[in-house]
């Protein structure tokens, strides 16, 4: 059995040793940190957005789906869009925490350009406001960007989208083609 003494002799002696040991350690001491609260529930909340975007595509109609993705947690759905945006092999850029955000989930980059997203879990209609605020946060941002939304689009909030250069608002069938895999180049702004 070699002694203690003898183990720091040996590393010592032989730097090269000393600097691998000291590496392994550092790795063992980073991977096993201690995650804060947030760090949990983003990789919680991920996890859960595998879950669903495995589910949604179990489930047999478009109105269960749309009725599915109502239901879920509306920080998942943050996550299911991110995801649906990487499996089609663009870059996401994800918030460091879900509320606080100012009105942006998330950005996307697509054929070279960064589009900002905002997710809104909704049952019922959106509010043209939601719409107006996050075109206004476009125009000062000097940024194009999608909102995303499981409600139903009104009248107004299609006025907002359709006259607005920089705003996209993908919901219905198109946010269920998303989701599938469609690739989102059939999407164009």
């Amino acid at each position: 059995m070699i002694s203690a003494p003898n183990i720091a002799a040996l590393l010592m002696a032989n730097p090269v040793l000393l600097a691998i040991l000291s590496g392994v350690i550092i790795f063992l001491l980073w991977r096993f940190r201690r995650q804060s609260a947030s760090e949990r529930r983003h990789r919680r909340y991920r996890a859960t957005a595998e879950r669903v975007y495995v589910r949604l595509r179990q489930l047999s109609g478009d109105g269960q789906r749309m009725s599915y993705l109502r239901k879920i947690n509306p920080y998942v759905f943050e996550e299911l869009l991110l995801l649906a945006f990487e499996r089609q092999g663009y870059a996401v850029q994800r918030n460091t925490s879900y509320s606080g955000d100012g009105g942006l989930d998330g950005r996307v980059h697509i054929n070279g350009e960064c589009l900002l997203i905002q997710a809104k879990r909704y049952s019922r209609a959106i509010t043209p406001a939601h719409a107006q605020d996050f075109d206004a946060l476009l125009t000062r941002m000097g940024q194009r960007g999608l909102f995303i939304h499981t409600g139903r689009t009104g009248q107004k909030s299609r006025a907002a989208s359709s006259s607005s250069q920089q705003l996209m608002i993908i919901s219905g069938q198109r946010l269920l083609a998303l989701l599938a895999g469609k690739p989102f180049k059939e999407f164009s702004l």
